[in-house]
């Protein structure tokens, strides 16, 4: 027990200069601490192992601050479950999920890349020249699966109000009932500005804001991580132009196969999440 309450510290706040605690680092100090003579970092990992305590792993995480955190977002989960305040979707309303890629490169290999071979990976050389970068706007029809897409020097609301063109000039979003927006707060459509310019434009669009810093909850993110596996990486581009057609294409090719999201996380989820949450503030206050 003593091993695993000091493998669920920080290893700063225990006095070592370490940023995480490997098997070994677990196993010098709790001899050094006297509270067993002799343990190997097998020992250390079987024991962790029981309760799945892996103080060696770490991922990124951004504390949800936004004051209407559970709001906003029940809303737009509200939205992927097909209703919108307490009342079913009809068949003429749709939801899109939209936002920009940035600063996607065009590395010029110094080398041309090798394709696979028996017994040999592709090879990419490691130094490139950099052509340039753009943005890649998208927006994922999140029930019937279609995605839209453009590519620009920058973001803006020029570029993205080019987008919502592109969408809403066609059927079945130009005399649709409803179609939800879901964007986050970046400067192309943050606030009520950006509320009131596209409700003027287009009477049945309805701009749904995420919380601040909950782009995890935008559907498609997931797309963009596929575009980052399939088309992105490893990234070798003879110009510029190369990266905007080939991201066009994949549009075109992705959705011959593309199937809507299978999205899990729930109002109830989003409850726990928000009760778990509270708890670790009380508990960061109390300590």
């Amino acid at each position: 027990m003593q091993v695993k309450a000091l493998a669920c510290e920080l290893p700063a706040d225990t006095g070592l200069p370490l940023s995480r605690f490997s098997r070994q680092d677990l196993a010098r100090e709790v001899i050094a601490r006297g509270i067993v003579a002799q343990i190997s970092g097998a020992t250390i990992w079987r024991w962790l192992d029981q309760d799945a305590i892996r103080p060696w792993q770490h991922r990124s995480w951004i504390f949800p601050r936004d004051p209407q955190f559970e709001q906003k977002a029940g809303r737009v989960l509200d939205l992927y479950q097909g209703c919108w305040q307490n009342q079913a979707l009809g068949s003429d309303d749709y939801v899109i999920s939209a936002d920009e890629k940035t600063s996607i490169q065009a590395r010029v290999r110094i080398h041309p890349t090798q394709p696979t071979q028996a017994g040999q990976s592709m090879r990419v050389e490691f130094e490139y020249e950099r052509g340039g970068a753009l943005a890649y706007l998208a927006a994922w029809d999140v029930r019937r699966a279609k995605i839209f897409g453009c590519c620009d020097p920058t973001t803006g609301i020029a570029p993205f109000d080019g987008l919502v063109q592109q969408v809403m000039s066609q059927e079945p979003y130009r005399q649709a009932k409803r179609v939800f927006w879901i964007v986050d707060n970046g400067s192309s459509h943050r606030g009520q500005a950006a509320c009131q310019r596209l409700q003027q434009q287009y009477s049945n669009l309805v701009l749904v804001h995420l919380p601040v810093h909950a782009s995890w909850l935008n559907q498609v993110e997931i797309y963009f991580s596929v575009v980052q596996r399939k088309v992105l990486t490893p990234n070798d581009f003879p110009s510029l132009d190369a990266v905007a057609q080939r991201l066009l294409e994949f549009q075109s090719y992705y959705e011959q196969i593309a199937r809507p999201f299978e999205w899990k996380f729930t109002r109830l989820e989003l409850k726990e999440l928000v009760a778990k949450l509270k708890d670790q503030h009380v508990c960061a206050l109390a300590a």
